[in-house]
């Protein structure tokens, strides 16, 4: 009947925070390999080894897994404190820094070309992260979103032949000359006079 007292003030994890984590992870996984289609909430419980109930009494439905699996930072720099004709360089190469081996990245992109859910996803990241940075940085603030809708279109592009379909010739390119054939279009979508 005795309580024992701890001199820990920190409380123990509870196992539902590991088998949250572990059904995260999982679904990130299968997220990534499987596309959002073809992942199912049975084969993500299985992968993270818990009853698919409780992969649904966590996250609702599918739609609400893959929302709180594919959190997306594109740790996007200030790209305002650099000279304004290295700007279209630096964009490129930060956003090849963050799609390598981003099974994440890759996973939200695979989902948004073809399903609402992951759409919207993007179009949040979109709207969140990118526009503001590129906000500071277009020679008009109310250009911008144009401007960084061309700037998305381009790494978007770049990213769904390099990393999801694999076309040969974007797979060979070095960063290098990624960055050399795409930084100065990047450049001037992002900072030339409004054609």
């Amino acid at each position: 009947m005795g309580v024992t007292e701890s001199n820990d003030s920190t409380p123990p994890p509870r196992r539902s925070d590991a088998s949250r984590a572990a059904i995260l992870d999982a679904a990130r996984e299968r997220f990534a390999a499987d596309g959002y289609e073809r992942a199912t909430i049975r084969a993500i419980a299985k992968d993270a080894g818990i009853d698919p109930s409780m992969v649904m009494r966590y996250y609702g439905n599918k739609e609400g897994l893959f929302a709180a699996a594919v959190t997306v930072d594109l740790e996007l720099p200030e790209f305002g404190d650099l000279p304004p004709e290295e700007i279209g360089r630096a964009v490129v190469t930060h956003f090849l820094r963050m799609w390598e081996g981003n099974g994440v990245l890759t996973a939200l992109l695979r989902v948004g070309a073809t399903n609402e859910a992951g759409a919207r996803r993007m179009q949040s990241v979109f709207q969140g992260q990118l526009l503001p940075v590129l906000r500071k940085v277009a020679p008009d603030p109310a250009e911008a979103p144009v401007r960084a809708g061309l700037a998305a279109g381009q790494l978007l592009g770049l990213a769904l032949t390099r990393y999801v379909l694999r076309f040969p010739p974007a797979v060979e390119l070095s960063r290098e000359e990624i960055v050399a054939w795409l930084g100065p279009t990047l450049q001037r979508y992002l900072t030339a006079p409004q054609p």
